[in-house]
């Protein structure tokens, strides 16, 4: 296979990975470009091709980073823990908002050594060589870079529509995990008299309950406004006939109230993205 269809081949690989340690497509794409810029140029022979072009692009995701203006960020204890496989996969796969501001913060070598790691399984001595250093500094990088997305700050928590919006996807997508993760663990839902009129349940309790109940359903739930709170509504002939009534604290679902007291529903607004909209 020549050069030029073996890029193509190995392209969306590359794409990916430079999304994901950019968290812009627009400068994968660009990134991505140049690495086929230097492969059009090169004349040294090329042992493997995917690590090279693995190695070249996030190189230069890793110019990218260090271009920009540093943020300053405390430093978190590392507690070195035997951790469970599957726990890093599922933080590795949570790239919603959330994750991606909290990888801003981190320095440009912590960001390469978690993305390359955790989100696409590379070896430490691979990282080493993109980042010109050890594989233990690698791992060291890494491990302060889970600290830290695993202790955010108070400002990189969601917003309250944020949660909403994230809690209604993943039941929509099915996703039971990042419900779970999106509920508190005494969260409830109840119901009002007219919502239980309708065929809603009474009371739910339990995280796993809850998320069970909603995983994969919500499906024709439209986001809305209820005075000043986001939060979901079921229309039928374009009225709003059962509000999904979201409290959130500190970036989790605690409750949930189904609402069709008519007074209630008069109150409700759709809404598009964050803020209100008259």
């Amino acid at each position: 296979m020549d050069p030029t269809a073996q890029f193509e081949t190995e392209r969306p690989r590359l794409l990916s990975i430079a999304t994901r340690v950019l968290g812009d497509p627009g400068e994968a794409e660009d990134v991505v470009q140049q690495a086929w810029l230097r492969l059009d140029r090169t004349e040294s022979d090329i042992e493997s091709l995917p690590a090279w072009l693995t190695t070249v692009t996030t190189r230069l995701c890793l110019d990218r980073l260090r271009a920009l203006t540093p943020v300053p960020t405390e430093e978190v204890e590392i507690v070195e823990t035997a951790a469970d496989p599957a726990d890093e996969i599922a933080l590795a796969d949570s790239v919603g908002i959330a994750l991606r501001v909290v990888l801003e913060r981190l320095s440009p070598a912590e960001r390469v050594a978690f993305v390359m790691h955790d989100s696409f399984g590379f070896e430490f001595s691979t990282i080493a060589t993109v980042l010109d250093t050890t594989p233990a500094a690698a791992r060291k990088l890494a491990s302060r870079a889970r600290a830290r997305i695993r202790q955010p700050a108070p400002e990189d928590r969601l917003a309250d529509w944020e949660v909403v919006d994230a809690f209604m996807a993943a039941a929509r997508g099915g996703d039971l995990d990042r419900l779970l993760q999106l509920l508190a663990p005494d969260a409830g839902v109840s119901a009002d008299a007219a919502a239980v009129a309708a065929g809603t349940p009474e009371a739910i309790t339990g995280r796993q309950e809850i998320a069970t109940f909603f995983n994969g359903s919500a499906t024709a739930a439209l986001a809305v406004f209820v005075g000043e709170r986001p939060a979901y509504a079921w229309y039928h002939r374009g009225r709003a006939m059962v509000l999904f009534d979201f409290t959130v604290v500190d970036g989790v679902v605690t409750g949930i109230t189904f609402r069709a007291d008519a007074q209630v529903l008069g109150q409700v607004a759709r809404r598009d993205g964050a803020e209100r909209r008259d």
